[in-house]
């Protein structure tokens, strides 16, 4: 399952995964940005609790790819949070 947290004005779309797990039992989600192009989308994608980038296409800058980092790393427990609770409950 997939989660929307929020859309940015320049339309880059920040959704993240439910809880999954790996082969060793570590827990994780996926914190993914994607803004739509003329020939696809611009897309990094990031796995909690590492951090680490698992995936990046396109043309996001090396800013917009720090800020995005700043974003996970201050709001990895609200991602699980929401993970575990089913997503956002927006009115």
């Amino acid at each position: 399952m997939v989660y929307t947290l929020c859309k940015y004005p320049d339309e880059t779309e920040v959704v993240f995964s439910d809880i999954r797990k790996k082969d060793n039992g570590e827990e994780y989600i996926r914190v993914s940005f994607e803004r739509p192009t003329e020939k696809g989308f611009d897309t990094v994608v990031f796995e909690l609790p590492s951090y680490e980038i698992v995936e990046k296409d396109g043309n996001y800058s090396d800013e917009e790819i720090e800020e995005f980092r700043q974003i996970v790393e201050r709001g990895a427990h609200l991602f699980f949070k929401y993970a575990r609770e089913g997503g956002l409950k927006l009115a």
